[in-house]
């Protein structure tokens, strides 16, 4: 069973993701548990207080190193004690997999200015969801949660399902269809419904290349390419270069046509002698 610990000063923020839909039936099932700590109980003081100004002056307050190490200290040992920050290593599915392998996850959930920066030297690995801001570490969290939760065996029914989902196989998923069959004018495409299976995969490797090319080119560089991806990319219009750029193998060569003896040819063939002598 993996558990996830999440030190929080919001620890309400997180409940729902804790307890409903998959991640919370995952509980039930004992596949996951997720543990929700407040910070605000290790605060050593009869108002709860976890944060002061900084040193050197500036806006904005700072989580007390003391309060976050007493904190760690009240959960079981870990194999990753992780901080939310924006100089994180990116949090990508190939982390998600990483870490769906382990036992025991714990997450420090910065909130005003952070974790005073000694808090660093007690965590294991940091990660940031993306360039941008915000309030605090719980939403990053509930993301983490999902992404890893759902990769622990016997989470989702079909434990392959997660294998042809964007990113994991390093390009964007391909367009999903159900019905109506036809809604405005727009029909589902016919090779989805013809039943031929090898067809459909490759219609679907064919569009989950288009999508990538389109909207995030730059995954194909990281991407295992095959020659008939390479192919199918200079179709819908990459370069040669780009080719290259991406470590693209060469499209595969295409054979050439056998020349096949015409009748006639073979007809003049049996008139010739066996032998090199000369009839008499």
């Amino acid at each position: 069973m993996l558990t996830f610990s999440f030190l929080t000063l919001f620890p309400e923020l997180l409940a729902p993701f804790a307890r409903e839909a998959i991640v919370g039936k995952a509980r039930e099932r004992d596949l996951i548990d997720v543990q929700l700590v407040n910070l605000r109980d290790f605060a050593g003081n009869r108002h709860a207080k976890v944060d002061d100004t900084p040193y050197g002056g500036g806006a904005g307050m700072v989580i007390r190193v003391d309060v976050a190490e007493r904190a760690l200290a009240s959960v079981p040992e870990a194999d990753e004690v992780i901080l939310f920050s924006p100089a994180g290593q990116p949090f990508t599915q190939a982390v998600a997999e990483e870490l769906s392998g382990k036992r025991h996850l714990v997450f420090l959930c910065g909130r005003y200015e952070g974790f005073d920066a000694r808090v660093e030297t007690r965590v294991t690995r940091e990660l940031s969801i993306g360039d941008f801001v915000m309030m605090g570490g719980e939403a990053a969290a509930a993301c983490v949660l999902e992404a890893v939760a759902r990769l622990v065996p016997g989470v989702i029914g079909d434990a392959d399902s997660h294998r042809a989902d964007s990113f994991s196989s390093g390009l964007l998923d391909y367009p999903e269809y159900t019905r109506p069959l036809d809604w405005g004018g727009e029909p589902v495409p016919d090779v989805l419904r013809g039943g031929n299976h090898a067809a459909i995969a490759t219609w679907r490797r064919q569009e989950a290349l288009a999508r990538t090319l389109a909207r995030r080119p730059d995954l194909l560089a990281s991407t295992t390419l095959t020659p008939q991806d390479s192919a199918h990319l200079l179709t819908l219009g990459a370069s040669a270069e780009q080719l290259k750029t991406w470590n693209a193998p060469p499209p595969p060569v295409p054979k050439r046509k056998r020349k096949r003896s015409t009748p006639s040819t073979l007809q003049d063939q049996s008139k010739v002698p066996a032998n090199d002598a000369t009839p008499e």
